[in-house]
């Protein structure tokens, strides 16, 4: 794996501008308890999100030639940009990403990358989740839900929506799976056959009568909705809104982890974007509106491995990059702002000749809303993040 220094972000972030997560394959949901009546959901968007796509830098002098027909016309002309500020512009498919902007609900920040450099999916995913500059066993997220007070007794501190647990929630801190209806059905008598079989069982049984408990408070908490297929093109907005009513029960999961595949656009990216971008949009408010008055008190990260190249391909695609663009949205967010030291987009200041060049490390938006959304302490976001004393929690993300 090649790595390149990683500029930090100044003591100033240039301000970049300012103004008023999915129906795809692979989609997993997973939640966490956390303290206090904060909510944190963190979206990854695997595949690597172009970035230079979703959120153009129209009024860079070198934008246009470089990126080529993946350059949408600027914000008031017609099928153009929104506009973010006078510099910047939102992909029209994101519209309402736009709005949460508007509202000062959306932090939208540019040029974001780790700190490492591979162009390998798997291994920049691995890192992402790990928080490390190496890949590590456990989650980020899941070593900071270790440092909290254990949950009540039968509950555990993160609980999963799929088949498997992603890598951000894996670790000490125990996390539970949970399948909805619709998928696999069972005979009805066969868990209590399994539950008498393993009652004697001191490590397997007292593990399968807390997942049953789990299981039953999901179904009781979204009813009807937890029985229902998903709608063709609708899964992500349905497990969104899952989410969203879960967290927003009285004694609900304060985090909750996305994964979302189908952003590795190598051709004819412009026609593959479309739906992607469109869903993902409808997902988040979809969070949003089933949170409701929770909304207020939570806050939503959204990040990619990394970005794609700043040239156009030959296919009219872009392939693995690095420097991209994050998202933090949400009630609880000081929204409304551009953040990031912009490097422009000159040849001489792409990141080898070919990507954008990255400025703000990735894991200061993380460790700034476990500082300072989820109040965790300063040893448990260390221990979060290992060996990255270096780089500093990115303040004023919160509302104070």
């Amino acid at each position: 794996m090649n790595k390149a220094h990683l500029p930090a972000l100044g003591r100033r972030a240039l301000l970049l501008g300012l103004g008023a997560s999915l129906a795809l394959p692979g989609v997993r949901l997973a939640f966490a308890q956390a303290p206090g009546p904060a909510r944190l959901v963190v979206v990854l968007l695997r595949g690597g999100l172009d970035g230079l796509y979703a959120v153009q830098p129209y009024a860079d002098p070198d934008f246009t030639e470089l990126r080529g027909p993946l350059a949408l016309p600027e914000p008031g002309r017609e099928d153009g940009l929104l506009d973010l500020g006078g510099r910047f512009g939102l992909h029209p498919r994101l519209s309402c990403i736009h709005a949460m902007f508007r509202e000062n609900e959306a932090l939208i920040l540019h040029a974001v990358a780790g700190p490492w450099r591979t162009r390998s999916h798997f291994d920049a995913q691995d890192l992402l989740e790990s928080g490390a500059e190496q890949r590590l066993a456990s989650g980020w997220l899941n070593r900071a839900l270790a440092a909290l007070p254990p949950p009540p007794a039968g509950r555990a501190a993160g609980l999963a929506i799929g088949t498997t647990t992603p890598l951000l929630l894996r670790g000490r801190a125990r996390v539970d799976n949970f399948m909805p209806r619709g998928v696999a059905e069972l005979p009805p008598d066969l868990m209590a056959r399994i539950l008498d079989l393993n009652a004697r069982d001191r490590a397997l049984g007292p593990s399968l009568r807390d997942g049953v408990r789990a299981r039953g408070y999901v179904l009781e908490t979204l009813g009807e909705a937890a029985r229902q297929r998903p709608a063709p093109g609708g899964q992500f907005a349905v497990l969104a809104k899952a989410a969203g009513q879960l967290m927003a029960a009285p004694q609900g999961p304060s985090v909750a982890a996305f994964e979302l595949g189908g952003w590795d656009t190598h051709a004819q990216q412009a026609a593959r974007l479309n739906a992607p971008l469109a869903q993902m949009d409808e997902g988040l408010v979809a969070l949003k509106q089933a949170l409701g008055d929770v909304w207020r008190r939570t806050a939503v990260l959204v990040v990619t491995e990394f970005g794609r190249t700043a040239r156009v391909n030959g296919t009219l695609g872009t392939d693995h990059g690095t420097g991209g663009a994050a998202f933090i949205l949400g009630g609880a967010v000081q929204g409304g702002r551009m953040l990031g030291d912009w490097p422009g987009l000159a040849p001489a200041k792409l990141f080898q000749n070919r990507d954008l060049w990255p400025t703000t490390d990735i894991r200061s938006l993380a460790k700034g809303l476990l500082r300072d959304h989820l109040r965790l302490p300063r040893a448990a976001v260390d221990a979060a993040f290992p060996n990255s004393g270096e780089t500093a929690p990115l303040g004023g993300i919160i509302r104070v």
